[in-house]
């Protein structure tokens, strides 16, 4: 199954919530053409790993952390797939960024990491979307990370019960052209080391969003990009940029 969210009305938000009723879920198959698709979750947060593949935090010349390194974007940065980035005017180097998403399935406190994928409902594609420039100038990350349409999410999400984990690979497109080929395997803390991390000390909500981590290749996008995060199995998520208005 393919779960997706969409709504008949063409004005409807990306962070349209659950609750909003214009909003509904079904198949992707399902689909109605005149539809909006939306994000395929709803999350309370959005919570995501820094520097989860060793090259990646060797690209950007950064050590490896010694245990999972935790930020949030706010939920008011989602948008679906098919809607645009805006490049903000406060930034000079917007980069994508390529990650496996984890939707969370049912609330999850102090959960062990043997038994986090009981928590997951799903996965879908993530572009963690980054102001380089100003996340390198500010030293913590929240204004670089969380514009406005920073987290493009979708298409949909594949339940955890019909993929093979281990083939995902994560690749990143832009115009055509690929940046970003990493296997999820490569990862320094598994997703399920990931839930049982966060969880420790916060509450995962049912449609919490957990974005992995970026494999190496990330770079910047211009007014005009055309970026497609692929994982074989998960879909395209695709998106392009406009400028800011």
């Amino acid at each position: 199954m393919k779960i997706i969210r969409y709504s008949l009305n063409p004005h409807t938000p990306s962070t349209a919530p659950d609750s909003d009723p214009d909003v509904r879920r079904g198949d992707y198959s399902e689909l109605p053409p005149a539809a909006r698709l939306l994000p395929p979750c709803s999350p309370s947060k959005i919570v995501c790993v820094g520097r989860n593949y060793a090259e990646h935090a060797k690209e950007l010349g950064n050590e490896v952390p010694a245990e999972p390194l935790i930020f949030l974007k706010p939920p008011s940065s989602l948008i679906a797939s098919g809607d645009a980035i805006v490049y903000p005017k406060l930034s000079q180097r917007v980069d994508f960024e390529g990650e496996l998403g984890v939707v969370i399935g049912k609330r999850a406190r102090n959960v062990a990491g043997d038994e986090a994928s009981g928590y997951i409902l799903g996965y879908t594609c993530v572009n963690d979307v980054t102001a380089r420039d100003l996340q390198k100038k500010d030293g913590q990350w929240t204004r670089g990370k969380g514009f406005d349409t920073f987290c493009a999410a979708g298409p949909y999400v594949i339940p955890k019960e019909e993929v093979d984990f281990a083939s995902f690979r994560v690749r990143t497109f832009v115009d055509g052209d690929k940046k970003q080929d990493g296997s999820v395997k490569e990862m320094l803390f598994d997703v399920n080391a990931v839930i049982a991390y966060v969880s420790s000390f916060m509450t995962l909500e049912p449609g919490d969003l957990i974005a992995t981590g970026t494999p190496p290749g990330v770079g910047p996008l211009q007014p005009g990009s055309r970026v497609q995060i692929d994982i074989a199995g998960l879909g395209v998520l695709e998106n392009h940029v406009v400028a800011q208005g």
